[in-house]
Order: C-alpha cells, then sequence, then structure tokens
C-alpha cells in the first residue's frame, strides 16, 4: 500500500522507509506528490503539530498520511530560551542546518556549561477518518560549544550532541555504537511498530 510521510526532511524519511517497504508499504514524501509545504504548525506540543499535519497533509494526498514533530528540552535554561516545538524556527524565522549549529552553540556558550538535553516527538496517522497518535521521547546527550566537521543533513544538532557512554559527537558514532545505541533506546522499531499496526486494515 501507499502512504504519504508529511516532511520534507530527507533524513526522517530515510530513517523508516526501508523498514516499511519490506513490510509493502511504499512512503511518499510532499515533493514527490507536488504537495507544497504549506500547513501552519500552530499547536502546543509536538504530538498536536502532528495531528494538524496529518490531517491538513490528507486533504492534499487523499491517501493514510504520517505526520511526526519533535520537540526540544534542554536542561538548566530559561523558558524563553526553550525551544520546544519551535527548534529550527527561531525569533519567526526558520534556520538553515549551519544557522542551527551557531544558534545552539551559542547557547551553550551563554549559560557557560554543556546542556543536557532530550527530544519529545509525536507521530500522528489519519487515514480520513481515524486518528491515531504515538508519542515518545529520547535523551541522554549534551550538546557542546565546538561542533563536529562532519554535518548531518536535516540533523544538524546532531553535529553538537554528544553521547555520554562514548564521549563522541553523534555523527562521529561507528555503525556498531549506532546499532547499540538503537538497542538501548529501541524507540525506532516502536515507531514502525505503530505505523505497521495503524496501516494494517487499510
Amino acid at each position: 500500500m501507499e502512504a504519504l510521510f508529511a516532511t520534507t526532511n530527507p533524513a526522517k524519511i530515510k530513517i523508516y522507509a526501508d523498514k516499511l517497504e519490506k513490510h509493502g508499504i511504499k512512503l511518499h514524501t510532499l515533493a514527490d506528490m507536488n504537495i507544497e509545504d504549506i500547513v501552519e504548525e500552530n499547536g502546543k506540543n509536538s504530538i498536536e503539530n502532528a495531528i494538524i499535519k496529518a490531517k491538513g497533509f490528507y486533504e492534499y494526498a487523499k491517501i493514510p498520511t504520517i505526520a511526526m514533530d519533535n520537540s526540544l528540552y534542554i536542561e538548566g535554561i530559561s523558558d524563553e530560551d526553550q525551544p520546544g516545538t519551535h527548534v529550527r524556527r527561531v525569533h519567526g524565522k526558520r534556520l538553515t542546518d549551519a544557522e542551527m549549529i551557531v544558534y545552539y552553540t551559542n547557547l551553550v556558550k551563554k549559560y557557560g556549561k554543556n546542556l543536557n538535553a532530550k527530544w519529545i516527538y509525536g507521530m500522528a496517522i489519519y487515514d480520513g477518518n481515524d486518528l491515531k497518535t504515538f508519542n515518545w521521547s529520547k535523551g541522554d546527550f549534551y550538546f557542546v560549544e565546538k561542533p563536529s566537521p562532519i554535518l548531518n543533513e536535516g540533523y544538524p544538532l546532531d553535529s553538537i550532541s554528544i553521547v555520554p557512554d562514548t564521549g563522541k559527537y553523534f555523527v562521529d558514532l561507528t555503525r556498531e555504537e549506532k546499532d547499540l545505541l538503537k538497542k538501548k533506546d529501541a524507540k525506532d522499531d516502536d515507531v514502525v511498530k505503530f505505523i505497521l499496526e495503524s496501516l494494517k486494515d487499510e
């Protein structure tokens, strides 16, 4: 079957596309279907934004639509500096990958210490009738002032995120280290399971 993954971020698609295709689900992107990214995300949290996007883009695609959003919580900073759902949009401006690295390393400089952080995710699937949602979090990393020269396109904060177990930037982890981290966290498999269970009756 076919489904729309309502994102313009190629890295998000890459995480799930191969696993879902093994189960007979072909993911399309907004670009694949010539749909503009025009749905306004004005929810209070990641799950509300995911619902808004899933319902909004379904109206254009008319196939089951998967949407996700994430919010970022950083320990020990002011409420005014908390990114929340506006991880990439700062003071009304959508930041490029390079601008994000500059902005968040400046936060580290501002507070004078490495900043512990966690991601809070929300996903929604809408088929025109039923709405299903799932949320999860990933943590155990911290931001540092000096970025890695390696950039993970679409996920620039991986270049300033250190994994405590290894002391390495996330982008510098070996395949084996990433696999161990995934086994420890095991969230991606839970997300794939949620998608499969949500779409099985389609």
